[in-house]
């Protein structure tokens, strides 16, 4: 922006062919300070014309526009693709109930913004509540001593799942957990995150798995340390 190009984020998908959102400003936004242009330019956005994209729970039912209550992103539009070539059953599970399924789990706020904060198959179920491992890592990949981290849900007995971070320490530091924990919390305490990441366990390792294309691979990682 400070060498005069104007940014904003879009979302979209393969089987979207692609867009469906995108984070543009109104005139008055455009008056805003900086910093508050940039959170939103940095949101998935608003809905294209023609797009009819909502954020569900489990049974389909539209979340409040509150910015803070997650579901899954489905969305209808005349240019979707209708499935899969030869996979019946992928193509069900793609548009189970009608709607095509993103597998993006996301907020929107009472503007219409949406703000995508996981993947379905990367959110952690806590006593029922979704955290956000996206989320989580963005936290305490801010603590001081941490080079690091992927988080992971782990089986809990009481809690259902609890969020496991696999940290890579920064050199010549030393890391303990309730340092960890406490860092965590006073994000929930501000209401940033879902207060059932105090549940946080961590565990310290000595690299992050990676697929070959450089993300982390957090299949091989509940692999490993499940």
């Amino acid at each position: 922006m400070q060498r005069g190009i104007d940014v904003f984020a879009g979302y979209g998908m393969s089987e979207t062919c692609p867009i469906l959102t995108i984070a543009h400003l109104s005139p008055e936004m455009l008056e805003l300070p900086d910093d508050q242009q940039a959170a939103i330019r940095c949101k998935t956005g608003l809905s294209l014309p023609l797009v009819d994209l909502r954020i569900v729970d489990g049974s389909l039912a539209e979340q409040p526009r509150d910015n803070q209550s997650s579901g899954e992103i489905v969305v209808r539009a005349p240019w979707l693709t209708q499935g899969y070539l030869k996979d019946h059953k992928a193509s069900e599970r793609l548009w189970d109930g009608g709607w095509l399924h993103s597998g993006d789990v996301a907020v929107r706020d009472e503007l219409g913004y949406v703000r995508i904060t996981d993947r379905i198959k990367d959110v952690i179920k806590v006593a029922g509540e979704w955290v956000s491992s996206l989320e989580l890592e963005d936290i305490i990949a801010q603590h001081p001593a941490v080079a690091e981290v992927a988080v992971i849900g782990a089986v809990d007995d009481r809690w259902g799942e609890r969020p496991l971070a696999l940290v890579v320490p920064r050199p010549d530091t030393e890391l303990l957990e309730r340092d960890l924990v406490h860092h965590v919390k006073e994000y929930a305490d501000k209401g940033i995150v879902n207060k059932q990441v105090v549940l946080l366990k961590v565990k310290l390792v000595e690299a992050i798995d990676k697929t070959s294309v450089g993300k982390v691979n957090k299949v091989a990682l509940r692999e490993k340390h499940l």
